[in-house]
């Protein structure tokens, strides 16, 4: 039996925090492109350790590695800005800044998901997704 999730971005933004929560250092999700443009953004910014997919039936999974044996994580907190009753959309002039620039704010915009920093270097606004610190 597969649970369908209604926002499938929180959900692997709660297994991550979960896992983390309970010591362990690797999650499986099922895949999907923005889920992992999203966990590679996470990893190319230092906060996950290693992302891979993974063929299985009856849909690919994503294999994320937060930290090795032994490492502390790099994610102290995970939030989930834009829900979907509730999306929320910001100007590059209105990007915020998380924790005065030690964590990040992932942001969809039309060129892609990136960084709230690459966003204001581009000059492009989009939707919050997530902050991460």
């Amino acid at each position: 039996m597969s649970m369908q999730s209604s926002d499938p971005i929180a959900d692997m933004l709660t297994r991550i925090r979960n896992a983390i929560n309970v010591g362990k250092n690797e999650i499986r999700l099922p895949s999907s492109k923005l889920k992992l443009v999203v966990a590679k953004e996470l990893a190319k910014a230092g906060y996950l350790d290693n992302v891979k997919t993974e063929k299985a039936q009856p849909r690919d999974e994503i294999i994320i590695t937060i930290n090795q044996a032994g490492q502390n994580p790099a994610i102290t907190e995970i939030t989930r800005l834009s829900r979907p009753g509730r999306r929320v959309y910001a100007k590059a002039g209105e990007i915020p800044r998380v924790k005065s620039g030690r964590g990040i704010v992932l942001i969809s915009t039309s060129k892609g998901v990136m960084t709230g920093r690459q966003a204001v270097q581009k000059r492009l606004g989009g939707e919050l997704i997530c902050q991460v610190y």
